[in-house]
């Protein structure tokens, strides 16, 4: 039987691409799509597949985080293999990612032959990581490690994500269970660290720094 394959991006011309190379290649079938981390979420809850190729953050009511939505991922099916498909260039997200037991992470500047090569290699029971992500993974540790980012705790950098992706402090708190004064104080804490005064500053620094794409 074929690997079945699911597919979930916001952007419609980047599953349309991914489609059209997965149907060019024997062995696999796409069986779904989601556009939102809610249908996704959904998929996952009440549906099944091999595989899934998922972009890290895209839009959703409850998901939106894409460490939180990968973590539900996991939680609800703890054997199936994750291809994360992003344009992040941050290496600690891309490392928190890798960290999660992923089966393969490709950057969405690389050439659709990646694709290819991931989907062959993870089919085969290994795991795959892009020569482009691999790059920003194995940067030197120092370097790493002198990145501002590499300072904030998970919890502050998840706070700022989704704060960058609309959400208010009070949606934020009712959304993670804490309190409003706590994911005040996460938000404040991360933005000094970031060297950060207000949030215009911050949403600057995230599309710079390719924090959240």
């Amino acid at each position: 039987m074929p690997i079945s394959v699911f597919l979930a991006d916001d952007h419609p011309i980047v599953r349309s691409s991914v489609r059209t190379e997965i149907e060019r290649m024997s062995g696999f079938s796409v069986v779904g799509e989601a556009s939102t981390s809610d249908e996704l979420i959904t998929f996952m809850e009440h549906g099944s597949c091999d595989l899934l190729i998922t972009d890290f953050n895209m839009p959703g009511v409850h998901n939106e985080d894409g460490l939180s939505m990968l973590d539900a991922i996991v939680h609800l099916k703890p054997e199936l293999s994750i291809l994360v498909l992003t344009m992040l260039t941050n290496s600690g997200l891309l490392r928190a990612i890798h960290d999660r037991g992923v089966a393969g992470l490709v950057s969405k500047s690389d050439h659709m032959a990646e694709m290819t090569s991931a989907l062959q290699t993870i089919a085969s029971g290994q795991d795959y990581v892009s020569a482009n992500v691999r790059r920003v993974l194995c940067s030197p540790k120092g370097n790493v490690m002198k990145s501002p980012l590499s300072m904030l705790t998970e919890r502050e950098a998840e706070v700022l994500r989704l704060f960058v992706s609309g959400r208010t402090i009070s949606e934020i708190a009712a959304q993670r269970g804490r309190s409003v004064k706590t994911v005040s104080h996460q938000k404040i804490s991360a933005m000094g660290k970031l060297g950060l005064r207000n949030d215009p500053e911050l949403y600057a620094y995230a599309h710079q720094n390719g924090f959240f794409n």
